[in-house]
């Protein structure tokens, strides 16, 4: 598998996201990716030729191993990863569209720097919100439904040192046992305690969103109609941004303007800060 590969398109995905966002893509590369690829390997290389039954009876091992341990830990871990990464390339699918449509819409008259556009980064409002925020509930739902099929699959979530098989063709009930359980139960207690940080990451995240998103739409529906163009207009976000004397001037024209015209004529008309603005 090419981890690097997924590294750098969730990479650039990351670049839009929060800073709740950021912390869990550091924690899935560092914590779960790097340890899956370097030591997870190691503990479970010799998983099924030290996997030892009191039994000379042919096919009687292998029958028991698969009963017991149907899909190795380290092939579950690496389809968890994978389908939790998924969502966050409908985000990159997104982005991508966005910036396509953006330089379909620049003029040939403009002069465009393609480079600085592909470094833009796109706010998370808007239709990238719902995108963004079910690509996190998607995330959830795959932690979720991945660590309880862990915990059905391997009947609970500990390593045990002797197992008993029937199965056959085993001629009676036999003992099988597991190389280095109390090692791989503390890496499998591990891998799904940074599963369930994660998941935690995605709850916190999608709540900050939906927070920010709530108090977002109550402020645009608390501000004055006659307010609209003042907090919309570019010179009044130039003197927020930079500090620009000639926004600043221009914003104290809007606000004596608003002030004045509203004792006399009552809400000025819109054209009127669509041509100053």
């Amino acid at each position: 598998m090419d981890w690097g590969s997924l590294q750098k398109v969730l990479g650039g995905v990351n670049k839009h996201s929060t800073s709740i966002g950021k912390i869990w893509l550091t924690v899935l590369f560092i914590f779960r990716v790097m340890i899956l690829v370097v030591a997870a390997e190691r503990v479970w290389g010799d998983e099924q030729s030290d996997f030892v039954c009191n039994t000379l009876q042919p096919g009687c091992k292998n029958v028991c191993y698969d009963h017991f341990f149907p899909i190795s830990h380290i092939r579950l871990w690496a389809l968890q990863l994978i389908f939790v990464s998924t969502p966050a390339l409908l985000v990159a699918m997104h982005i991508a569209h966005r910036r396509h449509e953006k330089k379909r819409q620049l003029t040939s008259s403009e002069k465009v720097d393609i480079e600085e556009l592909n470094k833009q980064k796109f706010h998370i409002q808007g239709p990238l919100w719902w995108t963004y925020t079910c690509s996190i509930f998607f995330r959830i739902i795959f932690e979720a439904v991945f660590m309880y099929v862990f915990y059905v699959m391997y009947d609970g979530y500990q390593m045990p040192r002797l197992l008993k098989c029937s199965a056959w063709p085993c001629p009676n009930t036999v003992d099988c046992f597991v190389s280095r359980p109390t090692e791989k139960t503390m890496f499998t207690i591990f891998m799904l305690s940074v599963s369930g940080i994660c998941m935690l990451l995605n709850v916190a995240e999608m709540c900050y969103l939906v927070i920010k998103f709530c108090m977002k739409r109550k402020y645009e529906a608390g501000v004055p109609k006659g307010t609209f163009f003042f907090h919309s207009c570019p010179a009044t976000r130039l003197s927020r941004e930079r500090g620009s004397a000639e926004g600043l001037s221009l914003v104290g024209s809007i606000l004596t303007f608003e002030k004045d015209f509203y004792q006399i004529s009552g809400p000025p008309s819109m054209a009127y800060f669509k041509n100053l603005c």
